[in-house]
C-alpha cells in the first residue's frame, strides 16, 4: 500500500512537471498564514467542502470547469441549489466524489488519482486546531508530498479576521484577481457601513439575540457558540445568547435556558429542507416568500417558541444558512444588523446587496427567498 502511494505520488509530480514547465508561478499567502506556490493558475481543484463552490461562483466565470473532485456535500445538503447549478453547467453531475464533507471520509487516494493541481480545505477539515502548526496535519503532508498546493481558506472559525486574507489567495490562485479584488472591495464597503453605523453603539444597547440553527430539522435547539455566526452578531450589534453558555463552534440550547434569557431577537437559519422534511425551513432556491414565511410560522410552533418576546412582538426572521460559510456572510450581517437596529439601519438592505452580488459576481445567482420576516 505504502509503494503504491508513494508510485502515485511520483507519477503525479512528473505529470505536473510537464504540463506546468514554462508557466510563471504564484505564490500567496493563506488564512494559515502559509506560503503557497503554484506553478499556474488553479485547473483541477479538490473542494473537500462542496459549500466552498459558491465561492468559486464569486470568483470564477465557470467554477464547475475548474473541479477534479468534491464532495457530496452540495448534491446532498444544498440540493435545490445544486439543480440550479446543474442547469447552467450540467457536468456538474459528473464531478468525482472523493468523501462526504468531513475529514474521516475523505479519500487521499481517490484525490490524488484526480491529478490536482490545488487542494482547497480549511483548518479544522486539515486537523489543524488553534496555535497548532499546519505541518502537523496528515493531508497536507500526503499532499505536499505529492507536490500538490495546499490552499487553507476560512469564513467560518474567525470569519471577520480571515475572510479577505482567504478570497485574496484564493482569486491569485485562480488568476482571476481583478475579479477578486472587485468583490473585496464591495464586501469592505458593505461591512464598514455597518461598523461606522454601530461605532457609538453603547455595551448595554446590544438586544440579546436567539439564532436557532437548523431550525425544525432537529431537536430544539441548535445554536452557534463561539466564532462563526456569534462574531456576525455582535458585529451586527447584538449579543449572541448561545456564547454565554456554549464554548464551542455550535451546540444545544435548552428550552428552559432560551426562555429565561428572553430574546428580543429570534432568528432561524435552514438551507431548504423544509421542502422535503416539512419541519424545517422552506427556505432558498426555488422558495417563495408565503411558503419560507409559513414554514418559519411553523418551525416557531412546532418547538413551542411563540412566549418569546422576539416572537411576540414581530422580531421573528428566517435566513438562508449557508450565507455562514462563505464570504456572503456580509448579507447576513446586513440583515441583522437591520433587524437588531431597525433604526440606525434605516436605508440599508441586506436584500438589495444580494442583488447586487448576484448581478456583479455570481456567476449562478441565488434566486429565490433567502431571508424572510414572520411579519410581512
Amino acid at each position: 500500500m505504502v509503494l503504491r502511494f508513494a508510485r502515485a505520488c511520483v507519477l503525479i509530480c512528473l505529470m505536473l512537471s510537464s504540463a506546468m514547465a514554462g508557466a510563471q508561478p504564484i505564490t500567496v499567502t493563506d488564512a494559515a498564514g502559509r506560503n503557497v506556490t503554484l506553478q499556474q493558475p488553479a485547473k483541477r481543484i479538490i473542494l473537500t467542502q462542496a459549500r466552498h463552490l459558491q465561492v468559486l461562483a464569486l470568483l470564477h466565470p465557470d467554477p464547475v470547469s475548474i473541479l477534479a473532485g468534491w464532495s457530496d456535500e452540495f448534491r446532498s445538503s444544498f440540493s435545490n441549489e445544486y439543480q440550479s447549478y446543474l442547469e447552467r453547467f450540467p457536468a456538474i453531475a459528473n464531478i468525482p466524489i472523493v468523501g462526504r464533507h468531513t475529514a474521516d471520509t475523505f479519500s487521499v487516494e481517490k484525490a490524488l488519482a484526480l491529478q490536482p493541481d490545488l487542494l482547497l480545505l480549511t483548518a479544522s477539515f486539515a486537523g489543524i486546531g488553534k496555535g497548532q502548526d499546519p505541518n502537523d496535519s496528515l493531508i497536507i503532508r500526503q499532499f505536499e508530498a505529492a507536490g500538490i498546493p495546499v490552499l487553507i481558506i476560512d469564513f467560518f472559525v474567525q470569519p471577520m479576521e480571515n475572510t479577505v486574507p482567504s478570497l485574496r489567495a484564493l482569486g491569485k490562485a485562480l488568476g482571476q484577481e481583478v475579479r477578486s479584488e472587485a468583490f473585496i472591495k464591495l464586501y469592505e464597503s458593505h461591512m464598514a457601513a455597518v461598523a461606522e453605523r454601530l461605532a457609538d453603539l453603547p455595551p448595554d444597547e446590544r438586544p440579546a439575540v436567539f439564532v436557532h440553527a437548523h431550525a425544525g430539522s432537529t431537536d430544539c435547539c441548535n445554536s452557534p457558540g463561539t466564532g462563526t455566526f456569534s462574531e456576525m452578531v455582535e458585529y451586527a450589534g447584538g449579543h449572541n445568547i448561545g456564547s454565554d453558555v456554549l464554548k464551542t463552534v455550535t451546540g444545544r440550547l435548552s428550552f428552559e435556558y432560551i426562555n429565561s434569557r428572553n430574546p428580543d431577537v429570534y432568528v432561524a437559519t435552514g438551507t431548504g429542507s423544509g421542502k422535503r422534511t416539512r419541519t424545517g425551513l422552506t427556505i432558498g432556491a426555488g422558495a417563495t416568500e408565503e411558503e419560507a414565511r409559513l414554514s418559519l410560522e411553523r418551525v416557531i410552533d412546532n418547538n413551542r417558541l411563540g412566549a418569546l418576546p422576539a416572537i411576540r412582538h414581530g422580531n421573528a426572521h428566517g435566513i438562508w444558512h449557508a450565507f455562514n460559510d462563505s464570504p456572503l456572510h456580509v448579507i447576513f450581517i446586513e440583515a441583522l444588523a437591520g433587524w437588531i437596529h431597525p433604526e440606525r439601519f434605516a436605508g440599508i438592505s441586506a436584500q438589495k446587496t444580494l442583488d447586487e452580488i448576484n448581478q456583479r459576481f455570481l456567476t449562478v445567482p441565488l434566486q429565490g427567498t433567502y431571508m424572510v420576516n414572520l411579519n410581512k
